[in-house]
């Protein structure tokens, strides 16, 4: 966790599987709101689910679940087939929290998750999200790659974000939406 923030650092990170469903959609509807589901990022992982070993919980000092990141199959469709892609997101922080280095901790744990996932043989594939570059690029997130990458519902071009060593044999234009391997 962030060093410079005393709360975060006294956080313990579980695995999200660890956590009931219906705390995480407390945690999510608490974060984005009740119509969070009508977002774009919805659209592209419609029907799948989360991947256990990326997506985690945080605990704060007493406990309690304060934030959540969870990791989604998804694929990019092109003309030549399907290319898989990881989608990042959402990083949920209670409203009362946020700001105390809860979303980094995740971020960074989650992303030192994927390295070692690759080291032991994983594969290691491209991460994406919606965001801004302001704060995900100090994980290597940036729009460089993701220009003629669409979205199924309305999204910024410029906070489609991509990071990974595979980006740049990724195609370069395509659909995002669903893992369908």
């Amino acid at each position: 966790m962030n060093a410079a923030t005393p709360a975060a650092s006294a956080a313990t990170l579980i695995p999200l599987e660890a956590v009931e469903p219906a705390m995480i959609e407390e945690v999510l509807d608490r974060a984005f709101g009740p119509d969070r589901h009508a977002r774009t990022a919805y659209r592209i992982r419609e029907g799948m689910g989360w991947l256990p070993g990326l997506s985690l919980a945080a605990l704060d000092e007493n406990d309690m679940l304060v934030a959540t990141i969870q990791c989604w199959p998804i694929g990019l469709q092109t003309k030549q087939g399907q290319v898989p892609l990881v989608m990042v997101g959402p990083v949920a922080v209670v409203p009362e929290r946020q700001g105390e280095g809860f979303g980094i901790g995740l971020m960074s744990a989650m992303i030192a998750e994927d390295a070692r996932l690759a080291a032991s043989g994983g594969a290691a594939l491209p991460q994406v999200l919606i965001g801004d570059a302001e704060y995900y690029g100090r994980w290597g997130f940036s729009a460089a790659m993701t220009g003629g990458w669409r979205c199924p519902g309305p999204y910024e071009p410029h906070r489609l974000l991509a990071r990974g060593h595979a980006l740049a044999a990724m195609p370069a234009e395509g659909m995002l939406g669903p893992w369908e391997g």
